[in-house]
């Protein structure tokens, strides 16, 4: 006695199993992207809304009282130049060191090297608040208090063990026999980094400075206990005096702040990804 297998007749477009698989990843995403959306609208019409509330609603009429009354100097200009200043420093020394200690990690075969990756990732994982309270005694201790460089300095480190994961595993796609035929004709291994791997590895470079970049500048809580005068005072920081005591909170003014909170970390995406691109380069460097 013999059996025959019926075939399976696969699922068409129109098929109502498909059609119900279709609507309900369609309005999935409606309500994720509707979620995501409603902070972006509320910023846009509470900043042009003189009598802003917590609420998403059209303003009564247009009005720019609200970033009239924030663009001061003591209020946005002098902390958004100072997070610009720890934000930029922060990220530039942390590329460069995680360079550094990236590119032995990837090159060279070392038995402490996972062990030393290990150590790292462990420190990534320690939470600001844990170490806050030690840190803000020694800075008292060396006299660093209320320093800009120091907190520069401090947010370096605490960034660097995933700085280091991220630009170690960048470097690793940069193949080793670029710099192998550079070995040869005499280059050092500082010369080939510089020369070969840095700038074919752009991309990744500047992945990693945008990270740092960011998690530096929406850091509130290290200026706020590390940083104590009035003039360097940064935007994270600033932030927190929209409000008010009893909760009372100047709505409208907050959300034109944060407008222009946002605006450097944007026009800083958009220059990185147009001076850069957005591949590695290393189309027909290696012949297959």
């Amino acid at each position: 006695m013999t059996t025959t297998d019926t075939p399976r007749v696969p699922l068409s477009v129109a098929s109502p199993r498909r059609s119900t698989a279709r609507l309900l990843a369609s309005l999935a995403l409606i309500v994720f992207g509707v979620a995501f959306a409603a902070p972006l609208v509320w910023l846009l019409l509470a900043s042009v809304d003189a009598d802003a509330s917590y609420q998403i609603k059209l303003p009564g009429s247009l009005s720019l009282d609200n970033f009239a009354a924030v663009l001061t100097p003591e209020l946005t200009f002098l902390p958004v130049w100072n997070s610009v200043i720890v934000s930029g420093s922060t990220a530039i020394l942390t590329v460069v060191l995680a360079l550094l200690t990236a590119y032995p990690l990837s090159r060279f075969a070392s038995r402490f090297n996972r062990p030393f990756l290990f150590t790292i990732l462990f420190a990534s994982c320690l939470p600001i608040t844990a170490i806050m309270v030690p840190v803000y005694a020694m800075f008292v201790q060396l006299g660093f208090l209320d320093s800009i460089p120091a907190v520069v300095l401090f947010l370096t480190a605490t960034s660097l063990p995933m700085a280091v994961w991220m630009m170690k595993s960048f470097m690793d796609g940069v193949p080793v026999s670029l710099e192998q035929a550079a070995w040869l004709d005499g280059a050092s291994s500082m010369v080939s980094l510089w020369r070969i791997v840095v700038p074919l590895m752009r991309p990744g470079i500047a992945v990693v400075g945008i990270f740092v970049f960011l998690q530096a500048w929406g850091n509130f809580f290290v200026p706020f206990i590390l940083l104590l005068s009035p003039e360097k005072t940064v935007a994270a920081v600033s932030i927190y005096s929209f409000f008010g005591q009893y909760g009372a909170i100047a709505y409208g003014q907050l959300a034109a702040f944060s407008l222009i909170y946002s605006a450097p970390v944007l026009l800083l995406y958009l220059l990185v990804t147009r001076v850069i691109g957005g591949s590695f380069a290393l189309d027909g460097a290696v012949k297959g």
